[in-house]
């Protein structure tokens, strides 16, 4: 019984080197579909009546999307770790936590690469680098970090059952 506890540790180390990855290529795709999807308005000339701005929405989409998944999965890497490791670190679950996690991962990877596009077309604003961080730290969440903390069970064990505190006295007949 004693050496349960370890073995259970261990897995669950070993489950968190899974999901971890998982649970940021989720953020990064949640992320990569705010920006096509808001910033780039990419369902609006997709449902154009001009032809050739569904064409170029979509030949958009299949060259730029995934170099935008490249740069937002290189450019939030390291701000968005730090934010992971300590929600290991501390067991923290809370999906605010991982949402504001994303938000500022997001504006720190977005100020560091912001030098690749000077012209700023592509992102007009803040509202979308902010939405997609949100959406990629919801992700996350939902993926990995409402369980983060592989030294934390994620349930706490069941309570022992309890006797009476007091026995009742023996009555006499």
């Amino acid at each position: 019984m004693q050496d349960e506890a370890p073995v259970q540790s261990l897995i669950r180390l070993l489950v968190r080197f899974i999901l971890v990855p998982l649970g940021y290529l989720a953020a990064v795709i949640a992320g990569s579909c705010v920006i096509l999807f808001g910033s780039w308005r990419f369902a609006e000339q997709l449902m154009s009546n001009n032809p050739d701005a569904a064409a170029n929405g979509l030949a958009g989409f299949v060259i730029a999307g995934p170099i935008l998944f490249a740069l937002i999965f290189s450019g939030m890497l390291l701000p968005a770790a730090i934010g992971i490791l300590i929600s290991e670190a501390f067991a923290i679950r809370s999906w605010i936590f991982h949402a504001l996690n994303g938000a500022i991962s997001a504006w720190i990877g977005w100020q560091m690469l912001a030098s690749v596009d000077e012209s700023s077309a592509a992102l007009d604003g803040t509202t979308f680098v902010f939405g997609a961080g949100l959406a990629g730290g919801f992700a996350y969440w939902a993926v990995a970090g409402w369980s983060a903390g592989f030294w934390k069970p994620l349930y706490p064990p069941p309570a022992p059952p309890r006797g009476p505190v007091n026995p009742p006295a023996p009555t006499k007949a």
